[in-house]
Formats: structure tokens, sequence, C-alpha cells
């Protein structure tokens, strides 16, 4: 690609008591059916970070290179950013015990759950950060049962240059068309690839619209037949997953998000300042271009804004 993201345009405003009190900025791409562009904002070319939204493309390089799961359920934790409920953290604890594996041997640092009720379950039983609750723990038991199926060692699995990462990163590269413009260290320490938001959103078309019985098929399906496992109980991609027939998504941090529906199309966006309030009411007016309706996408339409605990406005698209 070759350059760099020059930013955004304006997407979404916040409205408090009927004043404008701030905007969001960021960039938007809607592709048709055919991976064709149909719709749009701001910088769709040129490379972002997906951070975790890269987790699908990263599963099928796992499962390519070995990873032995035949549970799907285990497949959708692998893609997943995690909340850190019970029912994550016992089915990554599991991942790693059939391997013979504890959470010790995991990269991604000590945390706690990124869900606000988990993570105060966690604290009212005396707990406090471990590796095992971090989101990513279920991507990283996975590229250690990779590791372990394909004879890589296990020491450094993280690092760039380890056959896993080259492997992953060929995969990510595969699905967007693209070659990475950069390569960067994740908030879980493992690499994240920069591609653009159209590259994004062309890899999560291939996904959903992959032939029965490709990997590719496999990790989509998964994901969303167990979308509770890919971010949780009141994740936005959880409930997106469960609210529109077919469809596959996967936020990202710092305000990117990924999604596409089978025969449809698939958006990707990203926020500049990270902002997640401002990240789905711009998705739901982004599928609307693509006639993709649901409760759930009205639901998300605007964000409330909230004073002294009641709704005083929302955070609503521009585009």
């Amino acid at each position: 690609m070759g350059k760099t993201y020059e930013g955004g345009v304006p997407l979404a405003e916040v409205v408090r008591s009927g004043f404008v009190e701030g905007v969001h900025r960021g960039s938007v791409v809607v592709l048709d059916a055919a991976g064709a562009p149909v719709a749009g904002a701001g910088d769709v070319t040129s490379p972002i970070f997906p951070r975790s939204s890269n987790k699908p493309m990263q599963a099928i390089g796992m499962l390519r290179a070995g990873l032995p799961l035949t549970d799907p359920a285990d497949v959708a934790l692998v893609a997943a950013s995690h909340a850190g409920e019970e029912f994550h953290i016992e089915r990554v604890t599991a991942l790693l015990r059939d391997a013979g594996l504890t959470g010790d041997a995991l990269h991604c640092p000590p945390d706690l759950p990124v869900g606000e009720a988990a993570r105060e379950a966690v604290l009212r039983a005396g707990g406090g950060p471990a590796r095992v609750l971090m989101n990513c723990s279920g991507k990283h038991a996975g590229m250690l049962r990779t590791c372990l199926a394909a004879g890589w060692p296990l020491d450094g699995y993280w690092r760039p240059e380890h056959p896993l990462q080259q492997r992953l990163a060929a995969t990510i590269e595969e699905f967007t068309g693209e070659r990475a413009a950069a390569v960067g260290v994740d908030g879980c320490g493992a690499p994240v690839l920069a591609v653009s938001l159209t590259g994004l959103a062309r890899a999560f078309l291939r996904l959903v619209d992959a032939e029965p019985g490709t990997v590719e098929r496999t990790v989509a399906d998964a994901m969303r037949t167990y979308p509770e496992l890919v971010g949780g109980t009141q994740a936005e991609d959880t409930r997106l997953m469960r609210g529109v027939p077919g469809l596959l998504a996967k936020v990202g941090a710092e305000g990117v998000i990924a999604a596409a529906v089978p025969g449809v199309g698939g958006v990707a966006l990203k926020i500049d300042d990270g902002a997640a309030r401002a990240r789905m009411p711009v998705l739901a007016s982004a599928l609307s271009r693509l006639d993709v309706r649901a409760p759930i996408l009205t639901e998300y339409a605007e964000t409330p804004v909230l004073g002294g605990g009641l709704p005083v406005g929302a955070t609503r698209p521009l585009w």
C-alpha cells in the first residue's frame, strides 16, 4: 500500500440536551456481494490496525497449520475477544489442560475480565488479574495448541519471526488480498498486521461466502453458532450475530468492527479516536446501505447519552 492512514471524516455526533457537544471522525467502507465498493467515507484504502478483527483469519491459519479442534465451540473461542465470563474461562482452561498446559504458558498479560459483570465477580471473590482472564486467552491457547501439533517451539510463539506467526500473517494477507503494511504488537502481546478497511471487509465477505467444508467456512460457522463465546453475553458482536441471520461480525480495539452477510455484502469501519460509542451507530447505518435490517440494528442506531442516569441525548450517525 505504501501510504499512511489519512484519517476519516465526521461519522457520528454526540448530542446532549439538544446541543452537539462532540463529533467522532472515522472511515467506513461498504462492499456488495461481489466485493465491489457501493458506499464509503474517509480513507478506506490506507492501512490501519484491525486489532482483534483479524482474529477470524488467525483462527483459519491455526486450523490449517494443524490445530486439533473438533468442537466448533472451541474454534469460536480461538477467534474470540471474550468477556471473561465463567463459561469462557472454563473452556480456555480445558483447551490448555487437554494439552498438558496451564495458564502460565500463555504470553498474554495478566488482566481482569473486560466484561463488567465478570470483572466484578472476580473481584468479589477476592481474585485478581490472571492470564487466563485476559480477553485474548482463547487465541493464545489456540496458538499454543497449534505449535504443539505442528512441532514448533512454544518458546517465543508470539514473536513475528516464529513459524506460527509467519503462517498467520500469510493467512491474513491471503484473505484481505493485501500485503501487510506494518507489523505491530497487539494489546495481548501477539503481532497485529496493518491492512486497509477495504481489505478487512473483503476478508469477512470471503469467510461468509466460502464453500461448506472449507476451513474458512468452518471458522465463520463456529463464530455464528456460538456468538456468546466470541464476545460475551452482552458483547456487541455477539448480539449482532444473534440478531441478524447469517451475519458474521468481530469487533477490534480502537473503534474497529467488520461484518458480512452471505450473498449481501461486507462492511468495515474505524472510529479514529477509538470511541466504542460511535462504532455501532455507524455500523447500523452502513448495513442499511446493503438493506440489512433487524431489530438489533434499530436498537444500535443510536447510543444513549446519559445525564443524571437518564437518557438526555444520543450518539448518532452523520453518514
